[in-house]
């Protein structure tokens, strides 16, 4: 029985990633190493019992992301940054998502389902590398006057949305039927409206709850953390009666506390980002702990090949978008590196796949190999996409002019 705990792993992990942080690589990288080495495949040190909690602990690391993008997501800069923010929302994650559902069948002997929920673990930008890049630029006023930080926060934000709610869909469809798809595509739109309409109906209700009697930021913190496991539960409950969304309505409920009570949001989404470091760290060494690594290894060059594909198709999806833009090539460029890092979704949903294979007692090896190549993608392009991102910004992007005095 290994003898490492959540302390220990917690300890590591901090460890690891201020070691990394001062290497100037991501500190994710570090928290990810550690859990491969303490897992089963590395020394196998972590108390079981920890690693049978790893799918409610990144559950509630999903919740935090979700929570964050709702409270960050303000529907004023939304439309300061205009309708290009809604293509680069899901134009270039499909173009990625498609690449890799065409590409991982042949490459990496997945079928075209498994494939199609592969595109779907990486698809996704990664709001940990790319939100901290992008505050400092505005902070440094460093392409704002063309709101070019502020669109690529947003349409980052919209991405993660869009590619959680379609990865849910085809997990579902993992343990079914193929022929449930038509179905599933029918229940989308009314699922996504209803979670919607529940996540706004709850943040409203809770307005009203914290004007009446007042608690302090700390327990409205709380409370809006188990709302949130709650609708994420209620999707799992009712969803075989009524298609439901428990992912939108956690981002409704942060959407309708900024827009109605920006005053109440804001201390919420500052206590948010600090439980988003403990749940950072949990996440990426738990994701680490589960990786299989011989299977890892076996992917390899095609692992790799799945990947730089995908980022190709990505690239020419953000270049789309940005295609009739006024933006000059130098802020094309940024853009489309700064849409590259992957990291935390596919820490939060890529072992989705593996745990629900588990659970319905079906052969794991998909899950295991959609795993391997979603821990890959994180150690090539979190710390490349950063790098990339930092080196391009101050070469590129125009400093906004002092006004006059």
């Amino acid at each position: 029985m290994g003898w490492f705990g959540l302390a220990e792993l917690l300890i590591l992990g901090l460890l690891a990633d201020g070691l990394f942080r001062r290497l100037g690589v991501p500190g994710l990288i570090g928290m990810l190493l550690v859990g491969v080495a303490l897992g089963q495949s590395g020394l196998g040190l972590l108390d079981p019992r920890l690693l049978a909690l790893s799918g409610d602990l990144r559950q509630m690391a999903l919740v935090v992301i979700l929570l964050r993008v709702g409270f960050g997501l303000n529907l004023a800069a939304l439309r300061q940054v205009g309708r290009r923010v809604l293509l680069l929302a899901w134009m270039p994650a499909a173009c990625e998502g498609l690449m890799i559902t065409l590409v991982a069948p042949p490459l990496l002997g997945l079928s075209t389902l498994e494939a199609a929920l592969l595109g779907s673990v990486i698809a996704a930008v990664s709001p940990a590398v790319v939100v901290p890049l992008m505050l400092r630029l505005i902070e440094e006023k460093r392409g704002t006057a063309r709101a070019i930080p502020q669109m690529v926060m947003a349409a980052a934000s919209l991405d993660d949305i869009a590619v959680i709610v379609v990865n849910g869909v085809l997990l579902g469809l993992l343990v079914q039927q193929a022929g449930a798809l038509p179905a599933q595509l029918i229940r989308l739109p009314l699922g996504l409206a209803l979670g919607a309409a529940a996540g706004a109906a709850l943040g409203w209700l809770l307005i009203r709850w914290i004007a009446r009697f007042r608690p302090q930021a700390n327990r409205q913190v709380l409370l809006i953390l188990a709302l949130s496991l709650l609708l994420l539960r209620l999707q799992e409950r009712i969803n075989g009666l009524v298609p439901f969304t428990g992912l939108v309505a956690a981002i409704a409920l942060g959407v309708v506390i900024l827009e109605l009570r920006e005053d109440l949001a804001q201390p919420i989404a500052a206590r948010l980002a600090s439980i988003w470091v403990f749940a950072e760290l949990v996440l990426f060494t738990l994701v680490g702990a589960q990786l299989n690594v011989a299977v890892a290894w076996r992917s390899g060059l095609a692992g790799l090949a799945v990947l730089a594909l995908g980022l190709v198709a990505r690239s020419i999806g953000t270049l789309l978008c940005l295609s009739r833009s006024d933006f000059t090539a130098g802020e094309r460029l940024f853009v489309t590196v700064a849409y590259l890092p992957k990291a935390t979704v596919q820490a939060a949903i890529g072992a989705a796949p593996l745990m629900t294979l588990q659970a319905a007692g079906l052969p794991t090896g998909p899950g295991e190999l959609i795993l391997a190549v979603a821990v890959l993608s994180i150690v090539v392009t979190a710390p490349l996409g950063a790098w990339l991102s930092a080196l391009l910004a101050p070469r590129v992007l125009r400093l906004e002019a002092a006004a006059p005095r």
